[in-house]
């Protein structure tokens, strides 16, 4: 099996919580591909925990996690630091835009013609 790139398990693991409601180590364990240890994911939401991302509560012997930030402010954030820090930011929208499904690519096109119109 190979190895994900770094972030990339914490970025999966906060896509399911965003989806639903709070779940437990074991059942996020089951909705994430590539059959991750059970051990991985609990590193993970302790991570998480850690950096504020998500909250637990108590459900008998277990915990059940939930996200308690907005996904996709968090992953532009990212986006934004990777290419504030980018020696060349211009080639990097180039290489995401080269990457961009079709339907992504139209969506972000809709998004700039708004944010033109709103300036």
């Amino acid at each position: 099996m190979s190895r994900r790139p770094l972030g990339q398990l914490e970025a999966e693991v906060l896509a399911v919580l965003a989806a639903g409601g709070p779940v437990s180590t074991a059942e996020l364990q089951t909705q994430i591909p590539g059959d991750p240890a059970y051990t991985t994911i609990n590193t993970i939401l302790f991570r998480l925990l850690d950096k504020g991302l998500v909250t637990r509560t108590r459900d008998g012997r277990q915990f059940r996690y939930e996200i308690v930030v907005d996904e996709s402010r968090l992953v532009a954030d990212r986006m934004n630091d990777h290419l504030r820090f980018a020696s060349d930011p211009s080639g990097v929208l180039s290489q995401f835009v080269e990457i961009l499904s079709p339907q992504d690519a139209a969506a972000l096109r809709q998004i700039l013609e708004h944010r033109e119109g709103v300036e």
